[in-house]
């Protein structure tokens, strides 16, 4: 029972490592936070410190193994941290959702998962400075990048993608809705149709989805306002796709 209490369990460097891995894991998580995700804080610092310590342990049994004489063991240092990499992908897989409209949500926060994993990895491995510049990448990418796209990128990075779903009275006010649209800068690339026959609406009614690309100058209420000008509108729902 001695090696429950092996001075080399509470070192200054185990804890170094732990304690700098979960205060890099703070970053992505508060990013996270801000951003009303799914996975926030407390998971981030979860993965990434249990991540550090898997590592350190996989390490350090490696190296401290005795050996014997009678059986040649041989041990990867990094077998653990290896499984860390394939079995933290079960968490990323639940915070991707797919959208009736088929807007896929949640890579970013999964590939953050991962990350956060790779950054326990990184510390408890010993690799400080790659960590924390690996860090402030991705942050630079996920917050920076954007917005400074949104001013300098190409126009189809600049454009906010929306979705709206409506119902329109009369098929030919369904060209005119596409005009309309067009005419203040909302351009639709996807077009879904499909006739309504329910009790509950009115005789040639047509379910009109369009997926929308709209200049960045252009707001989701001024939309809805154009919408709610047109008398032939007789039901409209306006997504956002990013």
């Amino acid at each position: 029972m001695d090696y429950l209490f092996d001075t080399r369990l509470i070192e200054t460097g185990v804890l170094f490592k732990l304690g700098f891995s979960g205060l890099l894991s703070l970053v992505i998580g508060i990013e996270r936070e801000l951003k009303r995700k799914p996975v926030g804080l407390k998971t981030s610092v979860v993965i990434a410190t249990f991540s550090c310590l898997l590592t350190i342990i996989s390490i350090e049994t490696a190296y401290s193994t005795p050996p014997r004489d009678d059986i040649n063991i041989t041990m990867d240092p990094l077998r653990l941290a290896a499984q860390i990499v394939s079995g933290i992908g079960f968490l990323g897989a639940g915070v991707i959702l797919k959208r009736g409209n088929d807007n896929i949500t949640g890579l970013t926060t999964a590939a953050m998962i991962w990350g956060a994993a790779g950054i326990g990895i990184a510390v408890g491995a010993g690799f400080y400075i790659e960590a924390a510049v690996a860090v402030a990448i991705v942050m630079i990418g996920v917050e920076f990048l954007p917005p400074l796209m949104n001013i300098v990128g190409p126009k189809r990075l600049r454009v906010k993608e929306y979705t709206l779903v409506t119902v329109v009275s009369g098929r030919e006010n369904i060209e005119e809705l596409i005009r309309c649209l067009g005419t203040h800068g909302a351009d639709p690339e996807n077009i879904r149709m499909k006739m309504i026959n329910d009790e509950g609406q009115l005789p040639g009614s047509h379910e009109v989805e369009l997926r929308l690309s709209v200049q960045p100058k252009v707001n989701s209420s001024e939309i809805y306002a154009w919408l709610h000008e047109l008398d032939y509108i007789r039901d409209a729902e306006l997504t956002a796709t990013q």
